[in-house]
């Protein structure tokens, strides 16, 4: 009964569709925006932006992989997949500047994303806490329904990562887009590439969002609305 079956896929349904659309949207804006020239390459454009803020200790290196752009505040490295770090377009000045305004989150102890990072355990683990204790429950009837609302709980905090991840990218893309124009590395046209780009990946992660909010939904649903019982 609480196995995902087509109502669950139908429940889940608007965040599939958002995250579908999502992703066809940043594939189409990204491949347009390779077609427009910058003035610099993706890791020339994030050493300025970092320099600039007085970041000079955070080092820059080109990983392997499409779009496995990200930064590692443990080392205080940004890491840029090897087409954003060595390409002159729109499309690799905005990435790599997005990644930028991590680190100055970072040096600048954004809230929010201070508040991220704490969360991050709670994120990893709680998949496996709500399959240990959902099933957990199933299998002790007798405490069904408080093991699978300790469970569903774990999942609840993929759901409130995600949720305090939303202003923390929305802040990263503003601030790239910002700087970008602000510092001349892209002029208007390139600036509407860009902000093409990181508007698209940005509803990637309201998508992913609404996934977690509506497995959690799912979930509580069927436990109190059967009182835990399979039948």
């Amino acid at each position: 009964m609480f196995i995902p079956s087509i109502e669950y896929l139908i429940f889940l349904s608007p965040a599939f569709l958002l995250m579908a659309w999502a992703q066809w949207r940043i594939k189409s804006t990204y491949a347009n925006a390779l077609k427009v020239p910058a003035k610099m390459t993706g890791a020339e454009a994030a050493r300025s932006i970092l320099d600039a803020a007085g970041l000079q200790n955070v080092d820059i290196e080109p990983v392997h992989g499409q779009l496995s752009d990200h930064y590692d505040p443990s080392h205080r490295v940004l890491r840029l997949s090897e087409q954003v770090y060595f390409d002159r377009t729109a499309a690799s000045v905005g990435i790599a500047a997005h990644e930028a305004g991590h680190a100055l989150q970072h040096a600048q102890n954004y809230g929010p994303l201070v508040i991220r990072n704490l969360a991050v355990p709670a994120a990893q683990f709680g998949p496996m806490w709500f399959l240990l204790f959902f099933f957990l429950g199933m299998f002790i009837p007798k405490f069904g329904v408080p093991l699978m609302l300790v469970g569903i709980a774990g999942y609840g905090a993929v759901a409130v990562f995600q949720l305090i991840n939303l202003p923390v990218e929305f802040d990263a893309s503003n601030r790239a887009k910002r700087l970008l124009s602000e510092m001349g590395i892209v002029d208007s046209y390139g600036s509407d590439a860009v902000a093409s780009v990181l508007n698209a990946a940005a509803w990637t992660y309201v998508a992913a969002t609404l996934q977690s909010i509506l497995i959690v939904a799912y979930y509580l649903l069927r436990v109190l609305g059967t009182g835990g019982r399979d039948d």
